[in-house]
């Protein structure tokens, strides 16, 4: 143990402190850091030019509504009074395309198409159109040849039985004037015989003399026979020939060639629970028609118009014409034919009574083909230069006839006086200026 209670500690040397070696700096570290601080300023700096200048507002809810409203403008233009009316076009220049009439025990020959031209395909007159099978038809003309060749041979053979009937009477003929001229010879040495004698001798001359006639008067009315006979198998063998030729004819005509120049359109049958275009295998019946070739350049329009719009409907009457099928296509017209009687329809009430009216169309179209349907607007009346609106623009507040004007921005509605309306104008009287714009639906109120 140490003697001194509070020994004092002595200083230490503290030891050598041992730092770390300085860290050598990276060859290029310096540039990141001064990119990336860059590229942060930068983009601060664009964050607060889009938040002060190119950042859109906040669209107003009465501005985006009114810039959804459809407008138009008012116009002067002319105002036409028309009458609508629909139906099918067709052509003014056709030839119906018919299978062929077969009569007698023939007229229900099965007739089919070997070939037929395609539907809307320009032809030439000559053109082959279709092509029916013929070789049972053939086959029927050998079989009518035959039975010529039989009826002429039948002709032949009754002459010479003819013949030999004919001379059988002949021969007796002979012996009948044999026997006359020797009962004459009997009875001319008369006066030794007894009056008996003598009367049988006259009436052995008289009996002679009968039948002599009687066998000429036979070989008459033979001769009469034999003729009606002769005439009756030549008959039969001239309906034969008659029959041949029919089929000839026939056999032509199952070649049916186009008879005009013009447009070939094949007609609907009934097939299979529904219409059908008649196509190559189908079976024809005489007479059917099956194809017509129209000229599409003198073209119209087959409508039905109801009998109560018939006193304003006049001939040579102007009209314009659209088609369902080609919104953009429309033609100049006007009417040429108006029914003159009223027919119900066939799907319709007896007394829903319709008047056939027929309208020409001034120009042509490779589309205008027949069977397009179409409607038709007839001019009645026209009012020129006139200030005009939509009747879609026209709403009603009450009983008074309101557009809404669009003006600074906002829509007003204003009160207006129409005059005449067809279907889809009207005119003004009172209340709009031409060149102003005018709602096509109703604004919401506040707009």
């Amino acid at each position: 143990m140490s003697a001194i209670g509070n020994p004092r500690i002595s200083p230490v040397e503290a030891p050598p402190s041992h730092s770390a070696p300085a860290a050598q700096p990276t060859p290029g570290g310096k540039f990141p850091r001064k990119l990336s601080l860059l590229s942060l300023l930068i983009l601060a700096g664009a964050l607060a030019a889009w938040q002060s200048w190119l950042k859109p507002a906040a669209p107003d809810p009465a501005t985006a509504a009114i810039s959804l409203i459809r407008t138009t403008r008012v116009a002067t233009a002319n105002l036409d009074h028309t009458l609508r009316i629909s139906g099918q076009t067709s052509s003014r220049e056709y030839q119906n395309i018919t299978a062929s009439i077969m009569r007698g025990p023939d007229a229900g020959r099965e007739m089919i198409l070997l070939f037929l031209i395609q539907s809307g395909k320009q032809v030439k007159k000559g053109d082959l159109l279709a092509q029916i099978d013929s070789k049972s038809l053939e086959d029927h003309v050998d079989d009518i040849a035959a039975d010529i060749t039989n009826a002429e041979a039948d002709i032949r053979k009754r002459k010479a039985e003819q013949a030999v009937d004919l001379e059988n009477l002949n021969q007796t003929i002979r012996v009948a004037k044999s026997d006359l001229e020797r009962a004459t010879l009997d009875a001319k040495p008369s006066e030794v015989r007894t009056p008996i004698d003598q009367e049988l001798l006259k009436l052995a001359v008289d009996e002679a003399a009968a039948r002599y006639k009687q066998a000429q008067s036979d070989v008459e009315h033979k001769l009469v026979g034999y003729k009606s006979e002769i005439r009756i198998l030549e008959i039969t063998k001239w309906r034969h020939e008659n029959h041949r030729e029919r089929h000839r004819i026939d056999l032509v005509r199952f070649t049916i060639r186009s008879p005009m120049d013009g447009l070939a359109v094949v007609q609907a049958t009934f097939r299979g629970g529904e219409w059908n275009l008649i196509q190559q295998g189908d079976q024809l019946f005489p007479g059917q028609l099956f194809m017509k070739v129209v000229n599409p350049a003198n073209m119209q329009v087959e409508a039905l118009m109801n009998q109560s719009e018939s006193d304003l409907v006049r001939i040579s009457q102007k009209t314009s014409i659209q088609f369902d099928a080609f919104a953009g296509m429309k033609f100049p017209g006007k009417i040429y034919t108006i029914g003159a009687l009223a027919t119900g329809g066939f799907r319709q009430n007896n007394y829903i009574r319709s008047i056939p009216v027929r309208i020409s169309i001034d120009g042509s179209d490779p589309r205008l083909i027949p069977d397009l349907s179409a409607s038709v607007d007839i001019l009645l009346k026209r009012e020129e230069n006139v200030t005009r609106v939509p009747l879609g623009a026209v709403f009603q507040d009450g009983s008074q006839d309101v557009v809404f004007v669009k003006s600074a921005g906002k829509f007003q509605k204003r009160p207006v006086t129409l005059g005449a309306k067809n279907a889809t104008h009207a005119r003004v009287i009172s209340g709009l200026s031409s060149g102003e714009e005018i709602a096509l639906s109703r604004p919401p109120s506040g707009v």
